[in-house]
């Protein structure tokens, strides 16, 4: 198996289940505490245009910093390039974990999506 970046919480209890399961299914990971380390706006770019999913999804919508921002209102109103510089500014507006092996990205963590994604081949 290749090894996965994983950008992550550690105090985030979906952040932990996902590594756990990760680790459980084998798979090497290379983790980044997305509160200290984020993607450059270019890796954050590739990685959004490799998922499919719309930029939005990548945002913390549930998130302190997400509503103190007032980024419902806002992000409408941003450009692509403004909203990935907005996002990878702060660690903390970012859905995690964000898993990827430089092809295919996913966004959160629900078992049977890792499953699909991640799952023993």
């Amino acid at each position: 198996m290749s090894t996965l970046t994983v950008y992550h919480y550690p105090k985030c209890g979906t952040c932990r289940k996902a590594v756990k399961w990760l680790e459980e299914h084998g798979h090497q990971l290379e983790l980044h505490n997305i509160k200290e380390t984020t993607p450059s706006s270019k890796e954050m770019t590739e990685i959004i245009d490799r998922s499919g999913l719309e930029l939005k999804k990548f945002f913390n919508t549930s998130g302190e910093v997400y509503k103190e921002l007032g980024l419902k209102d806002k992000l409408p109103g941003l450009s692509r390039e403004e909203a990935i510089e907005l996002l990878v500014s702060n660690g903390m507006l970012m859905k995690r974990p964000l898993v990827t092996d430089g092809h295919k990205v996913t966004v959160g963590f629900k078992e049977d999506s890792y499953e699909q994604s991640w799952g023993d081949k």
